[in-house]
């Protein structure tokens, strides 16, 4: 059923493409969820994406959210979204439900760097 090439290099093929990142095991789905990081940030660190995590303040930079900062509620890997605190759609019946966004409209204003290995990731060159 599924059928992962961990040996898989690349493709020109949207369909392959699309099968690769659909039927990757959780471990390798987790480096899909990446982010650019804000100016100020960028400088500090030395990089230009990374890892979100749950407690990050992120600003969205497209859709109907635009420009709208939170911290991150949520991560689903499996589907590779992330949820964002204050980002809500209300429905016809009056409830509200969380919007799920990809990773790649979103930019890291603020890190939770609760986490010992994430700091020494952002520290190593």
């Amino acid at each position: 059923m599924n059928n992962f090439s961990s040996t898989w290099k690349s493709s020109k093929k949207p369909r392959k493409q699309r099968k690769y990142r659909l039927s990757a095991p959780l471990h390798t789905k987790h480096k899909f969820v990446q982010s650019h990081l804000s100016r100020e940030l960028r400088k500090k660190h030395g990089k230009r994406s990374i890892g979100l995590r749950k407690g990050d303040k992120v600003k969205i930079m497209l859709g109907q959210f635009r420009k709208h900062e939170g911290k991150i509620e949520n991560i689903d890997l499996k589907k590779a979204r992330v949820f964002v605190n204050g980002v809500e759609l209300t429905k016809r019946d009056g409830t509200k439900r969380m919007l799920a966004l990809h990773p790649s409209n979103l930019m890291i204003t603020e890190l939770n760097l609760e986490d010992k290995l994430r700091q020494k990731l952002l520290e190593r060159k």
